[in-house]
């Protein structure tokens, strides 16, 4: 299977401390992957390498095919290749419907003229009706955002991420602050997302993990300790010690 992304031989230092230590890391194109491991692992500083917010030091970061540099890329230029980040906490307009949030969400011409004179078609009507299915907030469309329960404004700004067609989504803890239903329905929406583009999920919550039934990533002290399936990379003793021994 070819690599969309490939994180190759990648080290970052901040003051001194490693928090990115020689990290090579691959994902497919219609993957979906979970990658856990304890506070300081490197899991942030990760997404924040691969979305151009910090520069690594050393190593190589390539995507798509064929493959580019994303280190000679900045963060907006990244976004438009391809690269969607959902931040653990849901930024969303909350004075605006979920429809508007969605609206201005879309991918169109972002200069400021055509901003200011953009309207909404028919055809942005029908993919913000698409995309508020998709999230499972088709009935909410009316509704203020700020009105929704917090797992709904998750699902918002992943329709939100979605509407600019990222063939990469990281997604930072989702799980956290939902309810049972509400967490049983994004692990479905995830999955679902998955067999389409590539979803990379940082998560700390191992029930959440073993729902997504995926490959997973354990990543301790800036690099890779262990990969494969949550059963496999549990059994490690390594694991064990560093994660899931304390």
């Amino acid at each position: 299977m070819s690599s969309l992304l490939e994180v190759d031989g990648v080290s970052v230092s901040f003051d001194g401390f490693r928090a990115i230590n020689s990290l090579s890391f691959n994902i497919g194109d219609a993957e979906l992957r979970a990658v856990i491991g304890p506070n300081g692992a490197g899991k942030t500083t990760f997404m924040d390498i691969v979305t151009g917010k910090t520069r690594p030091d050393e190593g190589r970061v390539l995507w798509g095919e064929p493959p580019r540099s994303l280190l000679k890329m900045n963060e907006a230029q990244i976004a438009r290749a391809g690269i969607g980040r959902k931040f653990q906490r849901p930024t969303v307009f909350e004075d605006q419907s979920v429809a508007d949030n969605l609206t201005m969400a879309l991918k169109n011409n972002r200069s400021p003229f055509a901003v200011l004179g953009w309207r909404p078609s028919r055809g942005s009507a029908a993919r913000v009706a698409e995309l508020a299915t998709e999230v499972g907030l088709a009935d909410q469309v009316e509704r203020k955002s700020g009105e929704l329960s917090h797992g709904q404004k998750q699902w918002l700004e992943i329709g939100m991420l979605l509407a600019q067609e990222p063939r990469l989504l990281l997604v930072d803890e989702p799980a956290a602050g939902m309810t049972l239903a509400e967490r049983e329905q994004t692990t479905t929406l995830l999955r679902r997302l998955a067999e389409t583009r590539a979803v990379v999920v940082v998560e700390h919550d191992m029930d959440f993990v073993r729902r997504l039934d995926c490959k997973v990533t354990v990543l301790h002290q800036g690099s890779v300790l262990a990969e494969g399936s949550l059963d496999h990379v549990t059994r490690n003793p390594d694991v064990i010690e560093v994660y899931l021994g304390r």
